[in-house]
């Protein structure tokens, strides 16, 4: 009886063996493929993933040139065609573009450009207030090596192309901070749909993180600190060193890739903050808020608590804010979009306008001797952006120059005088030793008119 289960067993395993034998067989010899052709097909396969790898490095390749040349016209899209390598030089910046792959080195702040033409070594300040020596000289320099020369080789390879910018100049001050970098920046890079790598000089964390959402909204990377990653090559497939600029918080559409205008970007940074209210009609308040830039250093308004007193008689819920709680751009910004007006004196708070809803008003006190910075830098801006504007120009009465110089002098009958000794000896006068002493009276009026405007605005308007 043993003897039979065993034969039994061993007869179960021979079918067991015969089987998968057969599925052997059959998964190997019956293809109509020899052994040397399987094998060649294999490697057919290996080879056309490596050739969709290389089919894709030439897609991305061709975006960037045609994503890079709508950033130049002319001579200068000429000459990025035929070399791969342009730059064009305005008074407030310089720009210069790569459609080709590029290596960054970081140690050096040094990017090579290939190329088979003679050696040129060119050095550029990426930021956008090259006429200004004071703001330039807190920016570091980039060297840019074009022609034929020893290139380090890459470490780190990305798919992207680079936007070289600096984070240095007058940052710490809100309007050069939006002026000279987050419109240069959008000005240059919306095009490219956060397809792109941002490698920021003269890196502060700081800043970085205060505009995080406006970065995070332009590119779909984290940024890049040359300082933190030590002597890293980085090679990327083309690059922009420098940001476009169109004058004080302007955007000109037809000369941007995509036509965006000021308002357009006014709505970006209403997304990127994740801001509620569009316009200003769908603020629905018994008493609309009002906010007043208060100053502490120069052009301060001594009778500020006045002032607050008058607005809140006409209705309105006065929100007095200082410098300090402006640091809080993702609060402050929410806090912005919630007001109906907004009121100051000339200075970089009123630069906020940028986060207010469409249809709200801006007041803007006009100290003596600032009337074409005050038009220039802060009302110009407001139309373009679909904010409403009023100006109160103060009388020589209301300004401490009165008592400091007497009504008969230059200073307060010929600020043109003043100004044609230079900028700064003007400065030093108007900007940082003049503070305000406001007619209340006469004041109110201009915002019983502000508080007209609000209250004939909407979408359509």
């Amino acid at each position: 009886m043993g003897k039979e289960q065993k034969k039994m067993a061993l007869g179960a395993t021979s079918l067991v063996f015969l089987f998968i034998l057969t599925r052997l067989y059959a998964a190997l010899f019956t293809s109509n493929l020899t052994p040397f052709e399987s094998w060649k097909q294999k490697l057919s396969d290996w080879r056309g993933i490596h050739n969709k790898k290389a089919d894709r490095t030439i897609e991305i390749n061709e975006s960037v040139k045609l994503l890079l040349r709508r950033l130049v016209r002319g001579e200068d899209r000429i000459k990025l065609d035929t070399t791969g390598f342009s730059c064009h030089t305005d008074l407030h910046s310089e720009l210069c573009l790569v459609n080709k792959p590029v290596r960054i080195d970081n140690s050096g702040l040094t990017i090579y450009v290939p190329s088979s033409q003679s050696y040129v070594n060119r050095t550029l300040k990426p930021y956008a207030n090259r006429d200004d020596g004071t703001a330039m000289s807190r920016v570091s320099p980039v060297k840019i090596v074009n022609g034929v020369v020893n290139a380090p080789a890459c470490r780190i390879t990305h798919d992207a192309p680079a936007v070289v910018f600096s984070s240095g100049g007058f940052t710490g001050n809100v309007f050069h901070e939006i002026n000279e970098v987050i419109i240069p920046l959008f000005i240059t890079t919306r095009h490219f749909r956060s397809r792109l790598k941002f490698l920021i000089t003269d890196y502060k964390p700081w800043w970085v993180s205060k505009y995080s959402k406006v970065l995070t909204h332009l590119s779909h990377y984290e940024a890049i600190n040359p300082a933190a990653n030590g002597s890293a090559v980085h090679c990327f497939p083309g690059a922009v060193i420098g940001l476009v600029y169109h004058g004080k918080l302007a955007l000109n559409a037809t000369d941007i890739p995509g036509g965006y205008s000021a308002f357009d970007f006014k709505h970006f940074l209403g997304e990127s903050y994740n801001l509620k209210i569009e316009n200003v009609s769908e603020i629905k308040r018994e008493k609309p808020i009002l906010i007043l830039i208060s100053r502490k250093k120069s052009r301060v308004v001594s009778n500020e608590n006045e002032i607050v007193v008058m607005m809140e008689e006409l209705g309105f819920e006065v929100v007095v804010t200082r410098p300090n709680r402006m640091s809080n751009l993702n609060k402050f910004a929410a806090l912005v979009n919630s007001c109906s007006v907004l009121v100051g004196a000339h200075g970089a708070g009123l630069t906020n306008q940028v986060f207010l809803p469409d249809g709200a008003v801006m007041v803007q006190v006009v100290p003596l001797g600032l009337e074409w910075a005050s038009t220039n830098y802060y009302g110009a801006p407001t139309k373009e952006m679909g904010v409403q504007y009023l100006e109160y120009k103060i009388e020589p009465e209301e300004s401490s120059l009165m008592q400091t110089y007497g009504r008969d002098h230059p200073v307060i009958t010929d600020p043109a005088s003043v100004f044609a000794k230079g900028y700064y000896a003007a400065r030093a006068v108007y900007i940082d030793a003049q503070n305000l002493k406001i007619n209340v009276k006469r004041f109110k009026e201009t915002v019983v008119q502000a508080k007209e405007l609000i209250g004939r605005s909407s979408p359509l308007n």
